[in-house]
């Protein structure tokens, strides 16, 4: 296995790992955070504006909302004009959550991060974001396969 992909991948388990512990303090699974970003960003998203810019499918989202819905963190509304469309908006209790999640999120950060110089920590979320742009361009445009890939 490719160091870089071994090593990124026990990263992110473990960094997951954290996370869904740090987000089940107030009361989250982890990825019900993100949708709350999203609409704290931007509150009446539809759940697929809210897949496509998560990259995951429509009905993950709906999964995910009908659960926050049901725990009082947003409801969902027909859009005013299209009513085939459902639009998603942050209830009181939603709102509340943006500041202590984003304070537990930064904590965590620092925790992560805390044996990094400043330095080391700067080249790295610059080098994060290269590969994220990389590989964010290989979602939208896959490389066609390599002679090599179809002898496999």
């Amino acid at each position: 296995m490719s160091e870089f992909l071994d090593l990124h991948s026990k990263t992110t388990k473990a960094l997951r790992a954290v996370a869904e512990v740090a987000m089940r303090r107030h009361g989250l699974h982890l990825g019900q955070n993100l949708l709350l970003a999203m609409l704290w960003e931007q509150d009446g998203r539809t759940p697929g504006e809210v897949a496509s810019a998560l990259h995951v499918a429509t009905p993950t989202v709906v999964k995910m909302a009908t659960r926050m819905a049901a725990a009082g963190l947003l409801t969902r509304r027909p859009d005013a004009r299209d009513q085939r469309l459902v639009r998603l908006w942050l209830t009181e209790a939603g709102r509340e959550l943006k500041e202590p999640v984003e304070a537990e999120r930064q904590r965590l950060e620092a925790l992560v991060t805390q044996g990094l110089t400043a330095t080391e920590r700067k080249h790295l979320l610059s080098a994060l974001a290269k590969i994220h742009r990389s590989a964010s361009a290989l979602l939208e445009s896959p490389p066609a396969a390599s002679d090599d890939d179809e002898d496999a």
